[in-house]
Parts: C-alpha cells; sequence; structure tokens
C-alpha cells in the first residue's frame, strides 16, 4: 500500500469527488451515470448511508477511491449492506480498495455490527474473511450464485441472527430503472 494514501470517513464535501469516480471506475454504456452512482444518490437521499462505515481514501488531497456502506436487515435485526467500492482506474491494484475494505471490516466490529454482506467477486473479498453467506443460514434477496452473495461475520455474530438478508430500497429501485 502506498504511505501517502490517507483512509478517512467520507464528508458531505466528497459527495461531488465520489459520484465522479463513481463514474470512472464504473463506465455506463452510452455515457450516462453509472449505476452505482444512481445507487449511493439513493443511499443517500434516503438516509441509509451508514457514516461510520463510508470512507474516502485521498492521494495528495483527492479522493481517489470510496466505499460506502448502507443499513441493511438480517431476519429480525439489522445487518451491513457494503458496496460500491471503487478506486479510479489508472490505481487500481494498488492496495486502495484493501485499504478501504480493512478500514470497513475493523470499524463495523468495533461498532457491534454482526456482520457486513456484500455481493461480489470470492476471490477478492475472500481476502478479508469475506464467505458465501448461505454457508451461515443468510438467505440471498437475489438469483445470484451463492459463492458471489457473501458476509463476514464478526464478534457480536450469533448464528440466532441468521435469515433474509435484505439490502436498502435504494438497491432493490435499480432493478427498476
Amino acid at each position: 500500500m502506498r504511505a501517502d494514501l490517507v483512509i478517512r470517513p467520507e464528508r458531505p464535501q466528497d459527495h461531488a469527488a465520489v459520484a465522479d469516480l463513481l463514474d470512472a471506475a464504473f463506465p455506463a454504456a452510452g455515457g450516462g451515470h453509472a449505476a452505482e452512482r444512481t445507487l449511493v444518490d439513493g443511499l443517500r437521499s434516503d438516509g441509509d448511508v451508514l457514516a461510520p462505515l463510508t470512507f474516502v481514501a485521498e492521494l495528495d488531497g483527492e479522493v481517489v477511491g470510496s466505499v460506502v456502506c448502507s443499513r441493511a436487515t438480517l431476519g429480525e435485526g439489522r445487518s451491513v449492506g457494503l458496496g460500491p467500492v471503487a478506486v479510479r482506474p489508472d490505481l487500481q491494484r494498488q492496495g486502495i480498495g484493501a485499504a478501504l475494505m480493512a478500514s470497513v471490516v475493523a470499524t463495523a466490529d468495533q461498532h457491534g455490527e454482526p456482520a457486513v454482506v456484500l455481493l461480489g467477486d470470492p476471490e477478492y473479498y475472500g481476502a478479508f474473511g469475506f464467505e458465501p453467506a448461505s454457508g451461515h443460514g443468510i438467505l440471498s434477496p437475489g438469483p445470484w450464485g451463492d459463492r458471489f452473495f457473501q458476509v463476514r461475520t464478526l464478534r457480536a455474530w450469533r448464528p440466532s441472527l441468521a435469515g433474509r438478508f435484505r439490502y436498502a430500497p435504494a438497491f432493490e429501485r435499480l432493478d427498476e430503472v
């Protein structure tokens, strides 16, 4: 990881830079806004972003990475939905995404969250302790393969917390677009 990298909580003045970063990291067909940008805008407008678990990565005062976490439900209780994670394309594969992920996992654990759930590449996220959610009795909200719907259980996790996972409503609205 770069020695000059700063990981810090996202601030409201970062929102425009994060939106631009999401468009750069996830280019949309036809040049419109990335679905990830639409998702984050929806999470923010709904009040579902978990500020203590949403971070940016800075190099020389510029936002070059972002991870957004939102409130989700798991069975009858709460959970954390992680994503999107974005790094400026020319800076990918330099440990920035890993630093953002490590910040989320450590902070979620410190805040007493029982689990962090995401949909993503098992080879990448497995390095951070994520594993198929189905192995913990967590039911997917979508038709994704078991290996892609993943969880990282934390110290507050108890098997009795298992159940159906549900992302914040902004995720569901993406399917309507």
